[in-house]
This record gives structure tokens, C-alpha cells and sequence, in this order.
């Protein structure tokens, strides 16, 4: 039963609704809900307020409610901060706030709206995460999260991803059966005379900065949402295939004995990684492995012909074909299987037809500058620019060049488009793939399958380079201690990011990461203020009006946990 309920305080009457019911015979109160003084009650109700439309608010706020309420809510449901709590003692790092609960905020922040330190509170106050949390603003003072991060030893950042993804196999059902490994590197601008960030170093830039210090960074993930259960932060000088061995060890390691799989871990990679001593570590380990081998590296079997290849039932519909046999591959006979995708073939016949027009251009460029008989150059330098030109893949196979004169004055340039040579190079490369694996027993559609999930890994760097949301960069820190407790809090960013992926498509709701998080920040928060004669104004939250894609994830993330009561 409802009922209106009046408080004496401190000489001011207050009004409260009261829902009350009877336990054990007896009425007890359940709920309640503050109203507000009651002469301000009246009056409104009256329609006195200010002489205009009672109902009418003096000011509004809006705050952004869905995305951060849901990702608060996950990173609740694994205990991010009690885990972290525990691995490095539950000391206070500021009032009430937690080094755990410290870096959360800062994983929670890197999903959202990726921004530094110093600017952490500002966002902060422009969520509702004060009334979520209990955490006042002035506790986010960016020095209190460095403190937070000074608070790690690095020597237990393991133990604490080991705790943490094992907490999400169990609380998500997490299939660890089946792994793929994936590497990449960030850019940073840590100034070049830096020496406290030896982790940063110059190398080979995948963001083609190649000015700019690196930091390597190898994840292994779930082929089950591509959830990343282990890290490593490696010097960006540093090749991708010497950081295999150790994290694959480590690997074994960790999640050897979780594993539901009878026959253990399968680990998906792709060519960058393949070498002898990495396939030795892989059998001495006892893990399965689906690779693959740069076509070039077995002439023989792409000079199968088509006939030999039978259609993947499973993949009809692209018209996919393979061949299942066996080659020698880094020293040993194993399984490969050679793949032809109409698709991919088209793909590349189109990319390549780019990059020819490119090349055509500027030979007719460098032929018409000849022609015109005034260079100086000689002749090895003209040569080494026609090199340049051809040096991307497969056009020196189709364009042939040559170059007559005995002087700068006399070069000519003459080329011309070998049509028979590029037919042949599409029917011999175009289109293929050739995967190599352990798995003899598996159908080729389960290798294929198996190969293609790195695509959720590869999308999960994309989206870390993202600026936007569950981005890694840029990287405000210049310590190697910092810039890897940075990195910790982005790989927890992102395992949480995808496991919200993952529960959307186990709901039926298919939407990309930057997609579900676009739709929860679209549940926004208005607060309603009404100022009252004295003191602070009034206020009175209440949800933006919901559409029905945002009602399902509403109720798929339990965001009425924090929703404001009307």
C-alpha cells in the first residue's frame, strides 16, 4: 500500500512516498522515495512555483547513461577491482577508492570516451558514475591514478590477466578449446632521448610511423568472441616471431588445465609466425595449430590444376574450393590444404589493377622527363628508380621495361603490359590460400573455419587503434612501469568491450563494438533541477525515451539496476 510519509528535519517538514506491506502481520515499509520539502510539494502541486507551469524544471542537465552503466555493470559482474585488490592489497589510494577500483575507472573510460588522465574527472562529471560508484570527482585527480598504477608491481600483472580471464571463463562460459594468437604494435611520441621507456623502439611501424618510437604488443584471444585471455608487452624493435615461443609457453602455463577440449588447446596464427624452432615449441608443447604458408613457398601444389580441387560444402555459396593433401613444410611433412576463393581471386585482380595504374603513371612520367633530354642523371640512379617502381608485388612479373642511351641525354624509357605473363600469374596465385595444420582428423571446413576466426582479433587491433572507443592510444605515459600498467587496463578495455559484443550476439542483437556501444550511449540521463526557496535545487532524473533495439539492451545489460526511480 502507498502512502505519503512526513520527516521532521531540523525544524522542515519533508515529504517521502511509502510502499508499505505486511511481514509476519505486521505493515512494514519497502520503499521510499523522497519528494522533496513539503511546502515546495504543495506549491507545485498547486501550480505557485515561480508563477509559471508547475512542472516545469528551472534547468536540465544531460549525462551519457547506457554505455558507461553497462560497462560498469560487466566489469562489476567479473569483480575487475576486488581482483586487482587482491593481488596488490586493498590499501586505500585516495578516500574510500582502491588502486582496483582506480584502474577499472580507467578500463571503463577507455571503452567510452578514451581520454587522459588529467581529463578523467571532467568526463567523469558528465556521467552519472557519481551516483553509480559513490566516488566523488575530487578523488580523480590524475595524480591519484598514477599513484593507482605505481601501486602494481609488474612482476604481478600476470597473475592478475591470469585471474581475471579465468574469472570471465567461468562467470561467461568462456570455450578456451579453441585460441588465436595475433601481434601488433602502437606508435607513442616519447621523445627519442628518453631513456626511462626502453620498451619503446623504433622497428617496423604497422601504422607506418616509422619516426616514431614502438611498443609491441601479442595477444592470444578466444576464437569464442575473441575475448583475450593473455598479453604481452614487448620492445617494438623486436620482430614479431622471437615473442612466439614465450607466449605460447606462457600460454600452456596458464590455461593448460581449463581447458574443456579432450584433446587440448588448438592455436590459430598466421604466416608471420611460422618457423622451425616456433613449430618445434608447438610439439613440444603439445598444441594443436592451424597456420598457414605464403603460397610462393610451395610452387608445386599451386601448380595444381583446378580439377584437383572439390568444392567446400560448407562454403559453396562463395564457391570455395580446396585441395587436401600434404607438402613439406619448415622441414617436416604436414597437412596442407590449398584454397581457391572466387571472391579473394576477384579482390586481388582488382588491387592489383590499382597498383599497376600507379606504376604505368609513373614510368610515363619518368619516360616523358627522358624523352625530353634534359636529365643529368646517370644511369644508375635512373635505373634504381625504375626498380622503385616495380617493386611492388608481381607488377616486375607483368610490366616489362627497358631503358637504351649511353648518356643523360640519350636515356629513353620503353615499357610495355605483358598480358599472357599476368594471365598466368592470376591462375597461379590469385585467390589461393594454403593452410597447414596438425588437425589430421579434422574436415577441411573446420580448418578453414578455425582459420578464418583470426578475423576477430584482427578486428579487435582495429578497433584498440580506434580513437574513439576501447582505443590504446595515444599513449600519455613515459615509463616503461606506467606504459605497461596503461596497456594492462586498454587489454581489460578490451576483453570487456568484446564480451559485451558477445552477449549482444548470443542475445540475436549482431552489432559490431563501436555499433552496441553507439545504441548504449544513446540511453542518455536527463536530470530535471528545480530550485526550491533555499538550499540546493531539486533534482529528478529520468531515462531518454528508448527505442526498441536500446529497451533489449537495457534489459540484456540490467541497466535498471542504475536506472533513476522516477
Amino acid at each position: 500500500m502507498a502512502s505519503i510519509i512526513k520527516k521532521r528535519i531540523a525544524g522542515r517538514t519533508y515529504l517521502y512516498a511509502g510502499t508499505s506491506v505486511r511481514v509476519d502481520g505486521q505493515p512494514r515499509i519497502v520503499d521510499q522515495i523522497y519528494l522533496g520539502p513539503e511546502d515546495e510539494v504543495i506549491a507545485l502541486l498547486a501550480g505557485q512555483a515561480g508563477g509559471g507551469d508547475p512542472m516545469l524544471p528551472d534547468a536540465t542537465e544531460h549525462r551519457r547513461f547506457g554505455d558507461v552503466a553497462a560497462v560498469w555493470a560487466m566489469l562489476t559482474r567479473i569483480d575487475a577491482a576486488g581482483i586487482i585488490d587482491a593481488a596488490v592489497g586493498g590499501a586505500k589510494v585516495s578516500g574510500e577508492t582502491t588502486a582496483g577500483t582506480y584502474l577499472t575507472l580507467a578500463a571503463l573510460n577507455r571503452i567510452c570516451d578514451p581520454c587522459s588522465k588529467a581529463r578523467i574527472a571532467g568526463w567523469y562529471s558528465t556521467t552519472p558514475l557519481r551516483r553509480i560508484t559513490g566516488i566523488p570527482v575530487r578523488d580523480l585527480d590524475h595524480h591519484r591514478f598514477w599513484d593507482a598504477m605505481d601501486r602494481v608491481d609488474l612482476e604481478k600483472v600476470d597473475a592478475i590477466e591470469t585471474a581475471l580471464t579465468r574469472r570471465m571463463i567461468e562467470v561467461f562460459g568462456l570455450d578456451t578449446s579453441a585460441l588465436i594468437l595475433d601481434m601488433t604494435n602502437f606508435a607513442t611520441f616519447i621523445d627519442s632521448t628518453n631513456t626511462r621507456a626502453p620498451v619503446a623502439a623504433r622497428g617496423k611501424a604497422k601504422q607506418k610511423r616509422y619516426d616514431l618510437r614502438l611498443i609491441g604488443l601479442g595477444l592470444v584471444a578466444t576464437r569464442d568472441g575473441g575475448i583475450p585471455l593473455l598479453s604481452r608487452v614487448y620492445q617494438g624493435s623486436q620482430p614479431d616471431v622471437t615473442q612466439f615461443t614465450p607466449m605460447i609457453r606462457e600460454l600452456a602455463r596458464r590455461y593448460a588445465d581449463a581447458v574443456d577440449a579432450p584433446r587440448g588447446l588448438t592455436l590459430t596464427f598466421d604466416p608471420g609466425q611460422n618457423s622451425t624452432p616456433n613449430f618445434a615449441e608447438l610439439a613440444a608443447l603439445r598444441l594443436h595449430f592451424v597456420g598457414s604458408v605464403p603460397p610462393s613457398d610451395l610452387p608445386d601444389l599451386l601448380a595444381r590444376p583446378a580439377g584437383d580441387r572439390s568444392v567446400v560444402t560448407r562454403y559453396a555459396d562463395e564457391g570455395l574450393t580446396a585441395l587436401d593433401t600434404r607438402a613439406t613444410v619448415l622441414g617436416a611433412e604436414r597437412r596442407v590444404i590449398l584454397t581457391h576463393s572466387p571472391g579473394l581471386h576477384t579482390a586481388q585482380q582488382v588491387g592489383f589493377a590499382q597498383t599497376l595504374a600507379k606504376t604505368t603513371s609513373q614510368l610515363d612520367e619518368l619516360a616523358a622527363r627522358l624523352a625530353r633530354g634534359k636529365t643529368r642523371r646517370a644511369r644508375g640512379p635512373v635505373e634504381a628508380d625504375i626498380a622503385d617502381f616495380l617493386a611492388p608485388r608481381w607488377v616486375a612479373r607483368v610490366l616489362r621495361t627497358e631503358l637504351t642511351g649511353d648518356t643523360p641525354a640519350t636515356f629513353r624509357l620503353a615499357f610495355a603490359h605483358d598480358q599472357a605473363a599476368q594471365q598466368s600469374l592470376e591462375e597461379e596465385l590469385f585467390g589461393k590460400w594454403i593452410l597447414v595444420t596438425d588437425h589430421d582428423d579434422w574436415p577441411v571446413d573446420q580448418v578453414i573455419d578455425a582459420y578464418r576466426s583470426q578475423e576477430d582479433l584482427e578486428a579487435g587491433f582495429r578497433q584498440a587503434k580506434d580513437p574513439h572507443v576501447v582505443s590504446f592510444g595515444p599513449i600519455h605515459h613515459f615509463t616503461d612501469h606506467k606504459i605497461r600498467i596503461h596497456l594492462f587496463t586498454c587489454v581489460l578495455a578490451l576483453s570487456v568491450a568484446h564480451l559485451m559484443r558477445r552477449e549482444a550476439d548470443r542475445a540475436g542483437l549482431r552489432l559490431s563494438v563501436p555499433a552496441l556501444l553507439g545504441e548504449l550511449e544513446g540511453i542518455g540521463e536527463t536530470v530535471l533541477l528545480y530550485q526550491g526557496e533555499r538550499g540546493r535545487p531539486r533534482a529528478r532524473q529520468m531515462l531518454t525515451r528508448l527505442s526498441p533495439l536500446q529497451q533489449q539492451l537495457h534489459h540484456l545489460f540490467d541497466l535498471g539496476q542504475y536506472t533513476p526511480r522516477r
